[in-house]
């Protein structure tokens, strides 16, 4: 687990992200690519009864699969996120909870039918870590899907990344990115199976793909 003060810097940083990214006049929507409209759907998680997001961000996803009569679950870092998500997206039943994913993952009893990240806690939690938790958190036939931007060639494992630039306060976090091959090898030692990893191309040629995982329990 991270420690202490790296926790509350991290806080500090997805608030301020909040700040930026939630808009008051925001519907839901459910994309897994950073292209509207572009690539597959929530059929990636199958047919679930309840949902679990981690690192839910704006909470559009788990708004969108509430509205169709899913259990959705969000959990974020960010306080301030989790607050306006509540305000905005919790009428629909969407429960969101403010805690660090692994932290959370640990203390919880609850089991659900699909696990996803879109952009979220799978790219910026060690692998080691988070996966053996998810799998925990599935209950048997339990679906866990993925997404977020492919690692550059060559640059693997853990990568930091500053917020805004390079000058003013030093906020940042660290990113993991691996190979489809890598992932695959991953899930399958944590006893994941069906394990399908790929890289959706961008709808522009030359543009950056999305990296899509999907596994079983």
């Amino acid at each position: 687990m991270p420690a202490r003060h790296d926790i509350d810097a991290e806080t500090e940083l997805w608030d301020a992200y909040a700040g930026s990214a939630f808009k008051d006049d925001m519907e839901p929507v459910f994309n897994w690519t950073q292209y509207a409209g572009h690539g597959p759907g929530p059929e990636l998680l199958g047919e679930p009864h309840s949902v679990l997001e981690i690192g839910c961000g704006t909470g559009r996803a788990l708004a969108y699969l509430a509205q169709r009569g899913i259990k959705a679950t969000g959990v974020d870092l960010s306080p301030v996120m989790t607050k306006k998500t509540t305000e905005r997206w919790g009428a629909l039943g969407v429960e969101f909870v403010c805690a660090e994913v692994l932290d959370h993952l640990r203390a919880s009893t609850e089991t659900y039918d699909a696990v996803y990240s879109i952009f979220g806690a799978v790219w910026f939690t060690d692998p080691a870590k988070l996966l053996p938790l998810v799998a925990e958190r599935l209950r048997p036939g339990g679906v866990l899907a993925f997404a977020h931007p492919p690692a550059i060639p060559g640059a693997y494992g853990p990568q930091g990344m500053y917020k805004g630039g390079f000058a003013g306060k030093a906020m940042y976090t660290y990113r993991y990115g691996y190979t489809p091959r890598r992932w695959t090898s991953f899930l399958e030692r944590q006893g994941f199976r069906d394990v399908e990893a790929r890289v959706l191309d961008a709808p522009e040629a030359g543009h950056i793909g999305t990296l899509l995982v999907t596994a079983r329990r």
